[in-house]
């Protein structure tokens, strides 16, 4: 019997070391060590094998294509999202939030394929049988080729898909699943590893589609190795507000198609529902005679989006002023305030100032700045900007406006619209705030 030793194995990265330590060598977080038992290595001599005989290199431009051609989802911004659909043998991982709508969206898909006449097994180790036909009889999404088991052993589903192979396989989630080969419960390290190979290799042996859906932990991230985003061969994250309406679908990784996509949801009583222009859906019924708005043109993918920013200078009474941020990272304001009383010798001692992104938006691009400031000025003036004005661009720490990326996509964008004004850096732009302040509020610095 092979004898066994104790491993630590990280958590967060799956990085193991023979000692426990407080801070993992691979990903340097804390208190994420645990112990295992894992059986010892043979010695080189003993666990030489030889190639199977079937096994051996061939050319790439000989290799069969057939069996991999994929095919519709049945949403069909999705399947532009994914590439051209879902392909035979493919792994994709689905991350987001409890309650933000993954089980939903999988189950709309999986209802979808099955009305085209594939069989579809959606196995999931959360919710009861009962649960899940409540669910697809609220979306209209019952079918005879939509089978359904609850179970959390990984060797039930693939006895199930070894039995009869179905064209997609739907797991929810993978953190719930544990497999005998594997030790400890449910969701550590061990098990989603074990349970994510199992599954993996009976899918791509058999052409079957794989959908996982993961746990996220408390930094939005997903949780369990970083091996898994590895081995599959598509990671998307559904983002949100659970209190709003709307979903964004991100594509992070994708090796059937264009990373960094984007699709944007309306969570309904039917529901997820794609928002086919997405350009203007995050303004919402705003009021552009109030001062202190300001809509900016940003870029999240490929698609450009128009979004409010917002920001209140109001007095304040306190020894130290406030300063609150919603939707971007609060330091971004502090810098740009910094700038803002550096450069166009202005006086924030006395205010306290809150900015928040219109809609539940999280926006990180650097394009934010020029919207920014320009809401900021517009409340501390309390003037408002021109109704249809639109604004994008870096401000660094000197005041100077920079170009951002993809400036062609937003200006082609901005004018399909009809925005006008039009505030932007470069060629016919602005090259300082204080351009900004004299163009907008006709003061001079």
């Amino acid at each position: 019997m092979a004898k066994t030793r104790e491993v630590f194995i990280c958590s967060a990265c799956g990085a193991q070391t023979l000692q426990w330590r407080g801070q993992c060598p691979g990903c340097h977080e804390w208190n994420t060590l645990q112990a295992a038992a894992q059986p010892k290595a043979l010695s080189r001599s003993n666990t030489r094998l030889s190639a199977p005989a079937g096994n051996r290199p061939v050319p790439l431009q000989d290799v069969a294509e057939t069996g991999h051609h994929p095919y519709p989802s049945g949403i069909a911004s999705l399947d532009r999202v994914l590439g051209k659909g879902l392909v035979p043998g493919a792994a994709i991982l689905i991350g987001g939030e409890p309650g933000i709508g993954k089980s939903t969206l999988l189950l709309q898909v999986a209802g979808l394929v099955a009305a085209q006449g594939g069989r579809v097994l959606y196995a999931s180790g959360e919710e009861s049988l009962p649960q899940i036909k409540a669910r697809g009889q609220r979306l209209g999404m019952l079918h005879d080729n939509l089978l359904a088991m609850s179970t959390s052993s990984v060797d039930e589903v693939i006895a199930a898909l070894e039995l009869a192979p179905p064209r997609l396989l739907v797991v929810d989630s993978v953190q719930t699943m544990s497999s005998v080969d594997a030790e400890g419960l449910p969701g550590n390290v061990n098990q989603v590893r074990a349970v994510s190979m199992a599954l993996l290799e009976a899918c791509r042996r058999l052409g079957v589609t794989l959908v996982l859906v993961g746990h996220v932990t408390k930094d939005g991230v997903l949780a369990g190795p970083r091996l898994l985003e590895h081995m599959v061969d598509t990671v998307i994250s559904l983002e949100g507000d659970r209190r709003q309406m709307f979903r964004l679908l991100r594509v992070f990784k994708n090796r059937f198609g264009p990373n960094e996509e984007l699709l944007v949801f309306r969570m309904g009583g039917r529901g997820m529902e794609v928002v086919d222009d997405p350009s203007t859906f995050f303004l919402g019924d705003r009021d552009a005679s109030l001062s202190g708005t300001a809509v900016v043109m940003a870029v999240d993918g490929q698609r450009p989006l128009a979004v409010e920013v917002q920001a209140l200078v109001a007095r304040t009474f306190l020894s130290i002023p406030r300063r609150a941020a919603l939707g971007f990272d609060a330091n971004r304001l502090h810098l740009l305030l910094a700038v803002l009383e550096k450069r166009l010798k202005l006086n924030f001692g006395q205010v306290d100032i809150y900015a928040k992104v219109g809609g539940g938006m999280k926006l990180q691009e650097p394009g934010l700045d020029l919207a920014l400031v320009a809401a900021v000025l517009s409340s501390y003036y309390d003037v408002p900007l021109p109704e249809k004005c639109v604004l994008w661009g870096e401000v660094d720490l000197n005041g100077q406006v920079r170009p951002v990326a993809a400036h062609d996509l937003r200006l082609a964008q901005a004018r399909r619209l009809g925005f006008e004004p039009v505030i932007h850096p470069g060629k016919g732009g602005i090259a300082t705030i204080a351009d900004l302040q004299q163009k907008l509020f006709h003061r001079k610095q």
